[in-house]
């Protein structure tokens, strides 16, 4: 099972994306989202701490769906999307695929405005750059040429 995480600021596609992959992929998709995640934790600590708190949960929670012994019969996908924030949430979360939503320069919460960095690509593996809004267009792209 590949982990595929798609990681940018609120408002950037994210979700969107990943239904858009879930749709036109053929296998099997597993999605893990964030804001499903924190409210079934009850937690909703943004700061430097509930980020990195959130990321080893994300991380948590990914591994046991890949034990899973029936994920490990069939050919499947694991699409998780959360803001990921910091070079370190996405070094803790360790995706095999990284994608960044750039879509949007700056969102409504100016706390995550602050804490984002934006993705190196000499330092950070980032398998594909999104730059528009545009879901179908992109899936298609991620399932023909990444999957």
């Amino acid at each position: 099972m590949k982990t595929i995480l798609i990681m940018g600021l609120s408002g950037s596609g994210k979700s969107t994306l990943s239904d858009a992959i879930k749709d036109a992929y053929t296998g099997t998709v597993y999605t893990l989202n964030a804001d499903k995640v924190r409210t079934e934790a009850n937690d909703w600590d943004f700061s430097e701490e509930g980020r990195i708190r959130q990321a080893k949960r994300m991380a948590s929670l990914a591994e046991e769906i890949k034990l899973e012994p029936f994920y490990s019969l069939i050919t499947c996908i694991l699409i998780v999307d959360f803001i990921c924030p910091t070079r370190n949430t996405r070094r803790l979360f360790n995706a095999d695929i990284v994608i960044w939503m750039d879509t949007v320069k700056e969102c409504e919460y100016e706390d995550t405005n602050k804490q984002f960095q934006r993705p190196q690509f000499s330092t950070e593996k980032i398998h594909c750059h999104v730059t528009t809004k545009n879901a179908q267009k992109w899936a298609k792209h991620i399932i023909e040429t990444i999957l």
